[in-house]
């Protein structure tokens, strides 16, 4: 191998040596427990990550399938006695499977889209029109199917609708709040812009209830987590860059999100990855890092009072954790507000802090293995006896909506700000 192509490596080659091969992180590993296959554990990663950086073994079809059966999920970093950052390792065994082999089709078609706007716009208002004609409609649920198979889409996959006008577009650049409230940055993310754009509207409404001034830069672009579950880092760091410009331009008290992913992304996994690969930018990426908040997380620091925006009407709501919230210990407060909430019972679940099995392109390349992981999941939903699952995550909202409709039920999944701001928004 050249020495562009083991730079990845390279990188994390420190890193790989406090991996004692003890094998704590099989009990902990959701890929583990479908492929029951060493290569699938951290640990079984982490050798073939440094059989690759000495050249040992080359990057064929078997290492490729390997390094894809990893969801990212950060399961194994928390239980690792030497806390082995084995999803940073994986990142970068996949940028340098990238560089030797290029990027897959899928991952190349990701990479054009997602880094301009204008061709997820009209590729969103392409869905939303012409949808009928791929999919259908499944009684009793708000879900889609494919009418016929399609590639990297499961006949059987549900779908969510994709909206009729995107979220930004709604919305003008600066909502001013009140003098002397704080100024938020809105870091949108592509599922609610393009998707779930109501999680948007009562992210919104919550924050000018609050009398924050909410800032939503038109400049802003996706996170890039999809290019980065690829080894697309070049597309990863353009829209970091796209990113910092927009958040940037204006001046603001903190840069907030409604999704897990994105707050991972922006608050992790940019000066972490892209800042180790680009120091000139690390600098700006770790002030961006330190602004960025989680919506709960935030709205519990400014104060919401649940009980005058929110409402349940006697529903019975379970919670499931994200795994970017795990990570980041963002557990406690979107529970404190929903149990603050008016009309609310929260039952917890068992397993409520387990991957769900979306793992960004993971959920596209091993589906099956996907709903695998996910039917635990699903099976502690349903013996809640909730009628919802809440999450703050619209990836995983995803995920779990279409394993529920899987095993043929109807628990509705929403998000924590949707509960949040139902009094206000009826």
């Amino acid at each position: 191998m050249t020495k562009k192509q083991i730079d990845p490596l390279e990188r994390v080659a420190a890193e790989m040596k406090k991996c004692v091969k003890c094998g704590a992180c099989r009990a902990h590993c959701p890929a583990f427990s479908t492929f029951q296959r060493e290569p699938a554990t951290a640990r079984g990663k982490v050798a073939l990550a440094q059989h690759l950086c000495k050249g040992d073994i080359t990057l064929d079809d078997g290492t490729y399938s390997a390094m894809s059966k990893c969801l990212l999920c950060g399961s194994c970093v928390e239980k690792c006695p030497n806390q082995v950052p084995t999803d940073e390792i994986v990142i970068a065994a996949r940028e340098a499977l990238a560089q030797r082999r290029g990027l897959t089709t899928f991952h190349k078609a990701v990479g054009q889209v997602i880094k301009n706007r204008k061709v997820m716009n009209f590729g969103a208002l392409a869905a939303a029109v012409l949808g009928p004609l791929f999919f259908r409609k499944v009684p009793a649920t708000s879900g889609l199917r494919l009418r016929f198979p399609m590639p990297f889409l499961g006949g059987s996959r549900h779908i969510p609708q994709i909206a009729k006008k995107p979220f930004m577009k709604r919305h003008p650049e600066v909502i001013q709040g009140e003098p002397g409230k704080p100024r938020i940055v809105f870091f949108v993310g592509c599922m609610t812009n393009f998707v779930y754009t109501e999680i948007g509207e009562a992210t919104l409404a919550l924050f000018r209830h609050l009398g924050c001034t909410v800032i939503i830069p038109k400049g802003q672009q996706c996170c890039g987590l999809p290019g980065m579950s690829g080894g697309d880092l070049d597309t990863v760091r353009e829209l970091a860059e796209m990113n910092l410009a927009a958040m940037e331009a204006h001046e603001a008290d903190y840069v907030m999100t409604a999704c897990a992913t994105c707050g991972g992304a922006l608050h992790k996994l940019y000066p972490l990855v892209v800042g180790k690969r680009n120091p000139e930018l690390k600098q700006r990426l770790q002030a961006l890092a330190d602004k960025t908040v989680d919506a709960a997380v935030l709205l519990q620091k400014l104060g919401l009072a649940p009980e005058e925006t929110g409402a349940g009407a006697g529903m019975r709501i379970t919670y499931h954790d994200p795994c970017h919230h795990r990570t980041a210990g963002i557990t406690k407060q979107p529970r404190a507000l929903l149990n603050k909430t008016p009309g609310l019972e929260l039952v917890e679940m068992e397993g409520a802090d387990r991957c769900c099995g979306l793992g960004g392109t993971f959920n596209v390349y091993h589906y099956e293995s996907s709903l695998d992981i996910n039917a635990s999941k699903s099976a502690a939903i349903i013996a809640t006896g909730a009628d919802a699952v809440v999450t703050g995550c619209p990836g995983c909202i995803m995920q779990l909506s279409d394993g529920l409709k899987q095993a043929g039920d109807k628990t509705k999944v929403l998000h924590t700000v949707e509960l949040l701001a139902r009094k206000m928004r009826r």
